[in-house]
Formats: structure tokens, C-alpha cells, sequence
């Protein structure tokens, strides 16, 4: 199987202040994406979706784990990852690209992490935007790190295309101020 890409988007985007108040350092998030013809075809059902998967997955997590990596140029404290499915396709071809190992281990040794690398799919037309969740790269309970990031690329995907994406971010949310993961639990709520 033979990764056709069509094109490769970088973006980084630099927070300096929220809500009007300067943040001690840029809060940076960095994307990293390519834009690949459907290795599913889509001239109709196809059952086995791992055999590509596994075929393609790290060769795909290559070219976008530690791209994103670098174009962060600070250290990776958050991730995640997307798959952009064309309308010709179902939002299962991108997620089983997503969600194998072979395409997750690239970029979570890139980024030095040890969770499981939050994601989203879905199916959507030239344009769309995608939500992205990002967690902690070490404690995904870090609520702190809990934030999503929204891109789109203007001419992509095409119905024939899937955009894979991996998301790496230098902080968790600027100006995070709620108590740690569980802290409600052990309050006192009597009153």
C-alpha cells in the first residue's frame, strides 16, 4: 500500500495574553497535518480497515509526530490527534488510522508522553473545522492540560481525502485555575 499525499500543513499559533490579562509565557500549539488520499477507496464497503492501518500507521505518524514536535520549539506538556474524513469516505477510515498504535507510538516517543493520545474523527466537507481534545502527555487527569484546539484547512479534505493530524501544545489551558482532578470529591459539602 502506497501513502498518497497530496500536501502537508504546518500551523502554530501563540497565545500572549486571555481575557485581558498577560500570560507569563506564550501558551503555543502546533499543528502538524497531512492531506492523503482515502487509502480506503471509496467505491464502497471495505471490512478490513486494519491491514492498512497497520500497513500505513507509522509511516503517517512519521510524517506529522514529530513535525509537530518541532514546530512547537518548546517542551510538549499536551497532544492529540485528528482524522478529517471526505464525504466519500466514513469517519471509521480516519479513525482506524488514528487509533492504531503503529501511528500513536511515533508521535507519543516524539513527545516524550506516555498516555494514550486523545483524539477526534469525523466525516466533513472542504473546510470543515475539527475539534480537537488535548491531554497531558503524562497524567491525562491533569485537568489543568484538558483543552481543545479547532483548525480546518480551506481546501481540504476533498471527498476522496482524510486530513491526519497531530496537535502538540507547550502548556495546559492559559490561565488554568481549577482544583485538581477530584478535589470536590473531598470537600466538605456539608453546608
Amino acid at each position: 500500500m502506497t501513502l498518497r499525499v497530496r500536501k502537508l500543513v504546518r500551523l502554530v499559533e501563540e497565545l500572549r495574553s486571555e481575557n485581558g490579562v498577560p500570560l507569563e509565557r506564550p501558551h503555543r500549539v502546533a499543528v502538524a497535518a497531512a492531506v492523503i488520499e482515502n487509502p480506503y477507496g471509496v467505491d464502497g464497503y471495505v471490512q478490513d480497515l486494519t491491514t492498512i492501518a497497520d500497513q500505513l500507521g507509522e509511516e503517517i505518524g512519521e510524517l506529522i509526530g514529530p513535525e509537530a514536535v518541532a514546530l512547537l520549539d518548546d517542551e510538549v506538556e499536551a497532544f492529540g490527534k485528528a482524522a478529517l474524513v471526505g464525504t466519500a469516505g466514513e469517519t471509521e477510515h480516519g479513525s482506524a488510522l488514528i487509533h492504531n498504535l503503529r501511528f500513536g507510538n511515533v508521535f507519543r516517543k516524539a513527545a516524550r508522553g506516555t498516555e494514550l493520545l486523545p483524539g477526534a474523527e469525523k466525516t466533513g466537507v472542504i473546510g470543515a473545522p475539527i475539534d480537537v481534545p488535548l491531554k497531558h502527555k503524562l497524567d491525562a487527569k491533569t485537568r489543568s492540560h484538558h483543552q481543545t484546539i479547532t483548525f480546518r484547512i480551506e481546501d481540504a479534505p476533498r471527498p476522496d481525502e482524510i486530513v491526519v493530524a497531530c496537535i502538540a501544545a507547550n502548556s495546559g489551558r492559559p490561565l488554568a485555575r481549577l482544583a485538581v482532578f477530584g478535589a470536590e470529591a473531598s470537600a466538605d459539602v456539608s453546608a
